[in-house]
């Protein structure tokens, strides 16, 4: 069975939106954390705004000579009802998302992994299908834009299980949900 990992860029008042903002600090210690990340998964998981972001983006940085490690070539599974024609080496998931995650999950090998995608995550932990949460905390406040968990989200309890800090002031706080012990 397979773990589903979520990796999303947070800001210091909870926004996930356009994540521009994280930029100021980036650095080399990131891209290597991301890099880990990528290196023990088997897949991404994408909402379909995150996917045609990066879909744009990544192949242009190969194109233009730039390492780009194995984030053109793993599988995605892009979660739309409206993609019906998927490129970047992407499959669609557009019915019944949860279930479909499900079965990713079942099979064996390396993680399945989100980048971004809040509303995606939403639906995931929603299913609680998330095995761990990676809040890339940035020191900034954004002050608008969607938030991780808006009102009316289910009550969750989290357990921090490691935390990492960058010298750029942003850290990231790896949660593991909390399940009751199956009699």
């Amino acid at each position: 069975m397979s773990k589903l990992v979520s990796v999303i860029y947070i800001s210091m008042d909870g926004v996930v939106e356009e994540p521009a903002w994280s930029a100021p600090f980036w650095n080399d210690d990131h891209g290597k954390f991301q890099a880990g990340q990528l290196s023990q998964s088997r897949a991404l998981l994408l909402g379909r705004v995150t996917y045609d972001g990066m879909s744009q983006a990544w192949p242009a940085m190969e194109a233009a000579g730039e390492d780009v490690g194995e984030m053109n070539r793993i599988p995605k599974y892009v979660a739309s009802t409206t993609l019906k024609e998927p490129t970047w080496n992407a499959t669609v998931i557009d019915g019944d998302v949860a279930a479909a995650v499900a079965k990713l999950k079942a099979e064996e090998g390396k993680d399945l992994l989100v980048y971004g995608s809040g509303d995606l995550l939403d639906h995931l932990i929603r299913h609680d299908l998330v095995d761990e949460l990676k809040l890339f905390l940035h020191p900034v406040v954004v002050g608008r834009g969607r938030r991780l968990f808006a009102d009316g989200a289910d009550p969750k309890t989290w357990h921090l299980a490691a935390t990492h800090v960058f010298g750029s002031g942003a850290l990231v706080l790896d949660y593991r949900p909390v399940r009751p012990v199956e009699s």
